[in-house]
């Protein structure tokens, strides 16, 4: 793969004077083979100054700072933590969602499939970060979120919500058992179910969901990038077509959110 320079993909919903955010690719960073380029994943097995350097580069574009962006321990959970400065090294909480705000301090998810979501409400200086999997979402990693940045100040009618590149529908084949824990708790999610290519299996629209969720939140508006990562791999890293293709390991791709 021939590198590029860093160049995020941008919602126009979170567009603002005082909000800079991105969606950041595989291009633009230091690492090398299976993790090439920015990968800034420090759970992966590439070599950590390489992460380090990726990190600092995509705060960098951010912020124009080289203090790295604050990313959590993901664990697939509802939970949120509120940031105002850097972890001590080492020592990122166990969470997956962020929120700040204190202008200058870059917040972000880590994903490659699962589905990274960006807030922010600009009037009230206040934003947010989540990482939502299946598991996250059903458990309502969103609505936490959104529910500690009014913590903070912000009105969710102010609030602009925007779910980036994760596995798309047509790429994300799940079995049966799959859609009935879904349909268990939430029958109506039926509608981001279709009938996978072979009969015991479902085809599932991640982002889909999380938008029609995001919907009910009354929020002041929602939207999607509606890119498959899994559908282009020159371009973004994806666990599910690293599985695929054998390779040893997997890259994570971050986006980013800073207060300006």
């Amino acid at each position: 793969m021939t590198d590029q320079t860093i160049a995020p993909v941008e919602a126009k919903a979170l567009d603002s004077a005082n909000v800079r955010h991105g969606f950041f690719t595989r291009h633009g960073g230091v690492s090398s083979g299976v993790y090439a380029s920015l990968n800034c994943g420090p759970g992966s097995d590439d070599d950590p100054t390489a992460v380090e350097e990726n990190r600092r580069r995509a705060a960098a574009y951010l912020a124009g700072k080289t203090a790295a962006p604050l990313t959590a321990y993901q664990i697939h959970t509802d939970q949120v933590i509120v940031v105002d400065g850097p972890f001590p090294a080492g020592d990122r909480p166990h969470a997956d969602g962020l929120v700040t705000r204190t202008p200058g301090v870059v917040i972000g998810a880590l994903a490659a499939d699962c589905a990274p979501v960006l807030l922010a409400d600009a009037k009230a200086g206040v934003i947010g970060a989540a990482h939502a999997g299946w598991r996250g979402a059903v458990a309502g990693i969103v609505d936490q979120t959104v529910r500690a940045m009014e913590g903070l100040g912000a009105d969710r009618r102010n609030i602009a919500a925007v779910v980036g590149p994760c596995i798309g529908q047509a790429s994300y084949e799940v079995g049966l058992e799959f859609e009935a824990a879904f349909l268990r708790d939430n029958p109506a999610a039926a509608a981001f179910f279709k009938p996978g290519v072979r009969a015991d299996k479902r085809q599932f629209d991640l982002a889909g969901y999380l938008v029609d969720r995001m919907g009910r939140l009354e929020l002041g508006s929602v939207g999607s990038v509606g890119i498959d990562v899994y559908a282009e791999p020159e371009r973004f890293f994806s666990y599910r077509m690293s599985r695929h293709v054998g390779a040893p390991d997997y890259a994570r791709l971050l986006s980013a959110i800073v207060l300006v």
